[in-house]
């Protein structure tokens, strides 16, 4: 991939009313220029999550559409679960793909604060690349106390108050956290249990902050609506710390505690290293990789000119 595409990964403070977010992807949907590839929605955490891809401005557009959609269907003052959160569209990353960059999408990612703040009246927060402040890169810095907390402190305290609008939060609405960020992957490990300590232990034994595993970020919450609990993890580098190495620290965790696990979950989309980092590692087969894989082999027919002289590929030239 050399293309400069960027994907866009807004989180919504919604995950039981799928007419909802039906009519929040259709928005992003009908932007030309973008395509939306993935969404998934958790009861529990009461929480959905859109993947989508395209060009800098249409992508920029089809953000400030589902803000717009977000502020409309969604009122944080009726909303509870058990994942944090400031916003109805909570979190608003922008990620390079191909030949973006991270300053390429913190460009975009203060074009989008700029729109959603001006033509919404949403407050907005800068984090990851895009943050203006230092302290505002972590996510967890600026959502720390949830909508709740954060519609007093920012009008008390100047430390707490918005980057863009403000220093009210919206009142139903809350306040749109945009960053730039590289991809990261988030994925879940449901524990056959209801005793959330076991779950916040174990999160706070593997996660960085607490001198775990690099790059990851985790979370012990109950999943109440299946009689489970969840070490909820973003693996912010999955180049530093492999999805096979945080499966296995949890399982040998749990284990330690006398629990099974029960089932990991992905949210939203992964890059394919990952998986061929796992699979290889399961498998004790080094060098594992698309050259090793039938359907990433014959790709290139798929788009080839065959003609009488033979077939030729994309980009050949034919003489």
């Amino acid at each position: 991939m050399t293309e400069s595409l960027i994907e866009c990964v807004p989180n919504f403070s919604e995950g039981r009313d799928s007419a909802r977010i039906d009519t929040i992807c259709s928005a992003i949907a009908a932007t030309p220029g973008v395509l939306v590839l993935n969404r998934t929605s958790d009861w529990d955490h009461h929480r959905s999550v859109i993947t989508f891809a395209g060009r800098r401005e249409p992508v920029v557009e089809a953000a400030v559409r589902a803000a717009r959609e977000a502020a409309r269907l969604i009122d944080l003052r009726q909303h509870r679960g058990v994942h944090p959160r400031v916003g109805a569209l909570d979190v608003l990353p922008f990620v390079p793909l191909g030949s973006a960059t991270l300053e390429d999408c913190a460009t975009l990612a203060h074009a989008a604060g700029e729109r959603i703040s001006a033509e919404l009246g949403i407050p907005v927060y800068f984090y990851g690349a895009a943050a203006r402040v230092p302290e505002r890169a972590a996510l967890e810095n600026v959502r720390r106390g949830q909508f709740e907390v954060l519609r007093e402190e920012a009008l008390q305290n100047p430390e707490r108050a918005p980057d863009l609008g403000g220093p009210a939060l919206h009142p139903s609405a809350g306040a749109v956290i945009v960053g730039a960020r590289k991809i990261l992957i988030a994925f879940n490990i449901n524990l056959r249990t209801t005793d959330l300590s076991i779950a916040r232990r174990i999160a706070r034994s593997i996660r960085a902050s607490s001198g775990g595993l690099p790059a990851v970020k985790a979370l012990g919450v109950p999943l109440p609506s299946r009689s489970l609990v969840q070490v909820s993890m973003n693996l912010t580098d999955f180049t530093m710390t492999p999805l096979h190495v945080v499966y296995e620290a949890v399982e040998q965790l749990a284990a330690a505690e006398r629990v099974e696990i029960a089932e990991s979950e992905l949210i939203g989309l992964l890059p394919r290293a990952a998986l061929d980092a796992a699979f290889s590692h399961y498998l004790k087969l080094p060098g594992f990789g698309a050259s090793c894989v039938i359907e990433d082999q014959i790709r290139p027919l798929q788009f080839a000119t065959v003609t009488p002289g033979g077939i030729f590929l994309p980009g050949e030239r034919i003489c």
